[in-house]
C-alpha cells in the first residue's frame, strides 16, 4: 500500500495568502487547462506518495498557512531546454494552523503526521491575520 506525504514549499515574495492566490490566478502561473502549478527543478523521487493524497503546504513569511491538493505532476520543458516538474494544484488554497518554519531552499518533503491541521471550516474565510502575527501567536501556542 502506498503512504502519502505532503510538499513543503516556500512562497518566496508573497506577502498574506491573498497575495499567493492572486499569483496563482495569473496565466502565467496556470497550466493550458487553467490549474495552478508551480515549477521546480527537481522531480521529486517519491511522486507516488505525493500523488496519493498529498498537499503542497505553503511558507508565507517564516509561517505555514496554506495547503493545495495536489493533482498530478507534468514534465515542463523551459525555453532553456530543460526538464523540469510542474506541481498541479487544485485551485483555490486551504488555510491550516499557522506554524512556524524556518527558511529553506527548494522544498521538502512533510509527513502527515507532521502537517498542520487545516482551520475549521467556519474559520477559511475569515481575514487573515499578517504572518508576522500569525507567527507570533503561534510560537506561544495560540493557533
Amino acid at each position: 500500500m502506498t503512504k502519502t506525504v505532503h510538499l513543503l514549499k516556500l512562497s518566496v515574495g508573497t506577502e498574506d495568502v491573498a497575495g499567493l492566490s492572486a499569483w496563482q490566478n495569473t496565466k502565467r502561473a496556470q497550466t493550458d487547462d487553467g490549474l495552478p502549478r508551480h515549477i521546480t527543478r527537481m522531480w521529486p523521487k517519491r511522486a507516488d506518495e505525493i500523488l496519493n493524497g498529498g498537499s503542497i503546504f505553503w511558507v508565507i513569511k517564516g509561517v505555514i498557512l496554506c495547503r493545495q491538493p495536489i493533482l498530478r505532476l507534468d514534465e515542463y520543458i523551459g525555453a532553456d531546454g530543460i526538464r523540469r516538474c510542474a506541481i498541479c494544484c487544485k485551485p483555490g488554497l486551504i488555510r491550516v494552523e499557522a506554524t512556524p518554519k524556518r527558511a529553506f531552499q527548494g522544498w521538502r518533503y512533510l509527513p502527515v503526521d507532521d502537517a498542520p491541521d487545516d482551520l475549521p471550516d467556519g474559520r477559511q474565510a475569515e481575514e487573515a491575520l499578517p504572518p508576522e502575527l500569525s507567527k507570533a501567536l503561534a510560537a506561544i501556542g495560540v493557533r
